[in-house]
């Protein structure tokens, strides 16, 4: 099994987290639960979710992943053998992150998920309209009241994210352990500001599109048609800096013996601050060469190689 990661102290993950939004949208319930039992029987124990997936599905209304996993928990009885991540502000009943906002929408995600504490909490996008001090003080009240165990900050900018712990410290509210942004072999940009106060605060870094929208999968390629809900996002990728990167994965898959999508979940997974990539599967199929990334460990050389192809 693979040696898991800490977040903070009491809550260590596996070096892959297991992405859900595709759980009531291009998975059914069925299928949900398998690709859960094969994601913990191949040793992960890291679940990300929102409650807004998946409302942009036709006839989904937003809450359908978190009910999947739910449901699989009270089947499995599986509570204590997972970490467990939702996020609030993008439902589409739920808008925003003002403090009552945040309060209804918590208690629709324990209810849903079918427990008693959500291990961590983001804040899952950025509010300007509400003061960012109310904000945080209704999620630190959320971990004084026993509904939250720790909170999260996604897809806001480094300024916001450093505004947020001035903040934290000067009101003593509880601080945030980890954050969650795009980052991948084919979008490094938060290298340059958000990758680095992370570390410089000890924030756990949780990318997700860590395949880029599956274009790192290897199965995209100029002319040639890919049958998901996903490849248009994946083809913007197909230009010469695309090319090289999956030159390369290519390449370092065949002398490790894996899967491409494999190799670049290990690439991001050894970066400094890096805890857990994000990747979901709609099958097991799909599931079986993100399991791959958590045996596998890059040479320096190969390390160098993925770099160089992928360099802005």
């Amino acid at each position: 099994m693979p040696a898991n990661r800490t977040i903070t102290p009491g809550i260590d993950v596996s070096p892959l987290a297991l992405g859900t939004n595709v759980f009531g949208w291009t998975a059914d319930t069925r299928t949900s639960h398998t690709i859960l039992d094969a994601y913990i029987a191949g040793g992960g124990n890291f679940l990300d979710t929102a409650d807004s997936y998946s409302f942009w599905a036709p006839g989904n209304s937003g809450g359908e992943s978190e009910s999947v996993i739910g449901k699989w928990l009270a089947s499995r009885g599986t509570r204590d053998d997972v970490v467990i991540a939702t996020k609030v502000s993008h439902h589409p009943d739920l808008q925003g992150m003002a403090p009552a906002t945040i309060r209804k929408a918590v208690d629709g995600s324990l209810t849903r998920l079918g427990v008693d504490a959500i291990d961590v909490y983001y804040a899952h996008f950025d509010d300007p309209e509400t003061p960012l001090e109310e904000s945080i003080a209704a999620m630190s009240e959320l971990v004084d009241q026993g509904k939250v165990r720790t909170i999260g900050i996604s897809n806001y900018s480094a300024d916001r994210i450093r505004e947020w712990l001035k903040i934290t410290e000067r009101e003593q509210f509880h601080a945030p352990v980890a954050v969650e942004p795009q980052y991948s072999l084919a979008e490094r940009e938060i290298e340059a500001d958000i990758l680095p106060l992370a570390r410089e605060h000890g924030l756990a870094v949780m990318p997700y599109y860590s395949l880029a929208h599956g274009f790192l999968t290897g199965k995209y390629a100029v002319g040639q048609a890919v049958d998901s809900p996903r490849a248009g996002d994946a083809s913007k990728y197909l230009t010469p800096r695309g090319e090289a990167i999956l030159g390369a994965l290519t390449q370092v898959a065949a002398e490790q013996s894996v899967e491409p999508a494999a190799v670049a979940l290990a690439w991001l997974a050894a970066q400094p601050g890096v805890v857990a990539p994000i990747a979901s599967a709609r099958n097991a199929n799909q599931l079986a060469p993100l399991l791959q990334s958590m045996d596998i460990e890059l040479s320096e050389a190969q390390m160098r190689q993925l770099d160089d192809a992928s360099r802005p």
